[in-house]
């Protein structure tokens, strides 16, 4: 845009920019279809994408991000435009919330469901590839809360939001299983000691933490054959 059409009293300019006052209406839908794309994009990417924040919530902050910048730095782009896609992001998030609130189906649709990535002891395996979470992902995690060895949690949840939830056997549970995968970097010699090999045949598979008795099988629940020594806290 060349300078001298470019003055402090040109108010359509400034609310209109260059563009007809009916673009507004291209603008409403233009937001509305991009709105729409960036949900769906954060539903496909993973729900630790989105961390604590919900899915919709990263979507409109990202949206927020896009359009504040050309209304305030780019003469020929008009304020009202960036006004009306603030606007229209708050109804749309408004809105969604309100329709989740109505329906559960909705709700999981567009937050997805909790996932059950541990189970007395056990990865399981489909639910961690559905939630694009891997092995060394959930290890990590374990490992902050100080568990070492699989065969202490009797559940680990994948929220919706993307969080964790952690639930370890009880010291006396007789449910809890004798031994399990250890979660200790094999690298890191120094400190295996704080697990112990049992002394019974017991292996453990290394993808899946599921025990046996014997190696000269694949494993029952993920089909494959890498068995290590199952260790004890």
């Amino acid at each position: 845009m060349e300078k001298q059409l470019i003055y402090l009293g040109d108010w359509r300019r400034i609310l209109f920019g260059e563009a007809p006052a009916e673009f507004m209406i291209e603008v409403f839908f233009r937001s509305l279809i991009f709105y729409v794309i960036l949900i769906v994009v954060m539903r496909f990417m993973g729900k630790r994408m989105s961390g604590q924040l919900t899915i919709m919530e990263m979507a409109v902050m990202i949206t927020l991000g896009a359009i504040i910048a050309p209304p305030m730095q780019i003469p020929d782009k008009g304020m009202l435009q960036g006004l009306l896609v603030l606007l229209c992001a708050f109804i749309f998030q408004r809105g969604v919330n309100f329709w989740a609130v109505k329906s559960s189906k909705v709700e999981s649709l567009l937050q997805g469901e909790v996932s059950v990535l541990i189970k007395d002891g056990r990865m399981q395996m489909e639910e961690m590839e559905k939630a694009k979470i891997s092995k060394q992902q959930l290890y990590a995690v374990l490992r902050n809360k100080a568990i070492f060895n699989l065969a202490e949690v009797e559940r680990v949840y994948l929220e919706a939001c993307g969080l964790f939830s952690i639930y370890k056997y009880d010291k006396g549970d007789a449910a809890k299983p004798k031994a399990g995968l250890s979660l200790l970097p094999p690298a890191d010699e120094g400190i295996q000691s704080l697990l112990v090999e049992i002394e019974e045949d017991v292996f453990v598979c290394n993808n899946c933490g599921n025990l046996a008795t014997t190696t000269k099988t694949t494993c029952d629940r993920c089909g494959k054959d890498a068995w290590t020594k199952a260790k004890n806290s």
